[in-house]
């Protein structure tokens, strides 16, 4: 009876305090206050032992017929007879607010008396004020960069703490909120401010910024001098591990960071060199070579095939590498060792810087096909060359973005070398034979159509003095295939499409001069041009060269000027400069002189 007792008072007091708190808060000056004058209203009130009372389920008792109030709110309540509301003090507001209770802060921001919009565009405000800090890498050897906490992609992660802030001492009974707005009064309640940020962006900042710093391992090498391998021992290095400094860059922020100015180490690690003498001991077995002849091609395009070719030989390519051809013999330029020759631009012959450099990529291909190395990229020429068979060869362009690429993928290193001589160009690749002795590749090429030039094409150009023409010849379409065979013991076991081309047909052309201040050998050259045959107008222009009037003579006076008279035929375009495009075919002569064909 007497723990039943207990209990019933224990209830009759919280129901009472719900019941009269707004009226007795309202005369309390402080929390304090109003908690004692509820104490004395619930003596007052205290049953007595005849008393009707209610049992509840969990031991307490509920005052029946009792008017209900809104704990949730904890509102002052007004209306009724004998009732005010008036300014009791902190507890008068205990849930009725929209704004964050004093002494409540997200991080180090305050957000007391805030709004959540107004406390939400605080911790922004915050966020974006560290942004602009700076964190130091230190690399090595006193290197450092400087990048902002922003660029490392600081974001804040838990907004929702805005609204936790905003229920603080407004959820739970009276009791519960009394309690964590009295906590307030002794210690300021703290929210977590959760962060994170962006591994990719760190990643790219140590990979692109940090690794301008790294001191590479450089390879052992070979050499062939004179038919006689050496060895080039290699060079440890010194580079960042990313992977490692992204992590310890990532720790540090999340775990250590003060929210000010900061710096981290980099991890940096030695980097050892591949291969040994022991290794490329082994590099001795030719596994490819090929030749191919430039014999009908001019000083400046000579040059460039052998300018090219010095440029790739002595490469030493290691289990797993990549081989760009552009890469090894660009930029195109006098600087790197080119000359003006020939090259195909548009369907055209034109003249740029390093032009014969395709006959180099196209003899290296042919030697990395029986070497039986991975291409990984290969273009034919928009015309066809004569210097292999079509479908065989291999175009590199910088306008067109045209590479010759190949991976070494045997389980050994290869050589590449190469020479230039007689006239000839010549790519070996030499390596560890681990193929079948019986076993031999050779390739095809299959021609599927032919596309014959059916018409000529003739440009006229007054800037250019009557008598003078500049052909182009004309060029076969074609389509064409390669085709791998190997045969073992001579007998063919397989036979694998290696590649297909198109290459254009284009028609004969001639630019024919027109400048002359003679009017009827003028008339005489256009009517040439109108026969539309190029021969009839090289001979015609031949005899006119010898008798024409040329500019600056003043000619009969029975004869006006043709200047302003329009030519019946279309106008050649202005020559432009073109990057090193694909291989021209090779010619001795230059214009004015007609181009021979491809030979």
């Amino acid at each position: 009876m007497k723990i039943k007792g207990k209990k019933i008072v224990a209830a009759a007091v919280l129901a009472a305090l719900a019941v009269l708190w707004p009226v007795q808060a309202a005369k309390a000056q402080s929390i304090e206050d109003a908690l004692e004058a509820d104490s004395k209203a619930v003596e007052a009130q205290e049953p007595g032992e005849g008393e009707k009372q209610e049992e509840i389920p969990d031991g307490g008792t509920e005052t029946p017929e009792e008017p209900a109030q809104d704990q949730e709110s904890g509102a002052a309540q007004t209306g009724g007879a004998g009732t005010s509301t008036a300014d009791a003090g902190p507890l008068t507001t205990m849930g009725n607010s929209n704004t964050v209770s004093e002494g409540v802060y997200i991080g180090s921001v305050n957000v007391s008396g805030k709004t959540a919009e107004e406390a939400k565009q605080a911790v922004e405000a915050y966020v974006e004020e560290l942004k602009g800090l700076t964190v130091v890498f230190h690399i090595m050897d006193g290197n450092q960069i400087e990048v902002s906490v922003g660029d490392m992609g600081l974001r804040w992660t838990n907004p929702d703490a805005v609204q936790d802030a905003v229920a603080l001492g407004k959820k739970g009974n009276i009791v519960q909120r009394y309690k964590a707005l009295q906590d307030l009064r002794h210690k300021n309640k703290v929210f977590d401010l959760a962060y994170d940020f962006d591994k990719e962006s760190i990643r790219q900042i140590v990979s692109e910024q940090c690794g301008e710093y790294n001191t590479e391992a450089k390879d052992a090498t070979l050499t062939r001098v004179n038919g006689v391998f050496s060895v080039t021992p290699g060079e440890s290095g010194r580079v960042v591990d990313e992977e490692a400094s992204l992590n310890q860059i990532y720790d540090y922020m999340m775990n250590e960071w003060d929210f000010g100015d900061a710096s981290v180490d980099m991890v940096v690690k030695v980097q050892e060199p591949r291969g040994s003498e022991e290794e490329l001991a082994q590099v001795k077995d030719v596994l490819g070579t090929f030749t191919t002849s430039y014999s009908t091609s001019g000083s400046s395009r000579s040059a460039n095939v052998s300018n090219g070719c010095d440029l790739i030989a002595g490469t030493t390519l290691y289990p797993g590498d990549e081989f760009s051809t552009y890469e090894m013999v660009s930029p195109f330029s006098v600087d790197n060792g080119y000359f003006m020759a020939g090259s195909y631009m548009n369907g055209q012959l034109v003249d740029s810087l390093g032009g014969g450099i395709c006959q180099v990529s196209t003899t290296l291909y042919n030697a990395v096909l029986l070497s039986e190395l991975e291409v990984t990229e290969r273009h034919n020429h928009s015309m066809i060359v004569t210097y292999v068979d079509p479908s065989a060869d291999a175009a590199i362009a910088e306008s067109a973005g045209k590479d010759f690429k190949f991976i070494n993928n045997t389980g050994h290193p290869v050589y590449i070398d190469g020479y230039c001589e007689n006239k000839n160009i010549t790519f070996t690749i030499y390596g560890v034979e681990t193929r079948p002795a019986n076993r031999e590749v050779i390739y095809e090429s299959k021609v599927l159509s032919v596309t014959h030039p059916d018409h000529e094409v003739i440009y006229t150009d007054v800037a250019m003095p009557i008598g003078q023409v500049v052909t182009q010849s004309a060029h076969t379409g074609y389509k064409a295939e390669l085709w791998k065979v190997v045969k073992e013991n001579g007998a063919e076991i397989s036979r694998e499409q290696i590649n297909s081309s198109s290459y254009k047909m284009t028609p004969r052309t001639a630019t024919v001069g027109l400048s002359t201040n003679d009017v009827n050998a003028y008339n005489e050259m256009l009517a040439a041009v109108a026969t539309n045959n190029i021969d009839h107008v090289k001979n015609v222009a031949a005899a006119l060269a010898q008798f024409a009037i040329q500019p600056g003579q003043v000619p009969p006076a029975d004869q006006a000027s043709p200047a302003d008279q329009q030519p019946g035929a279309e106008q050649a375009p202005p020559a432009e400069q073109a990057p090193p495009a694909e291989q021209a075919p090779p010619a001795d002569q230059a214009p004015p002189a007609e181009q021979a064909p491809p030979g």
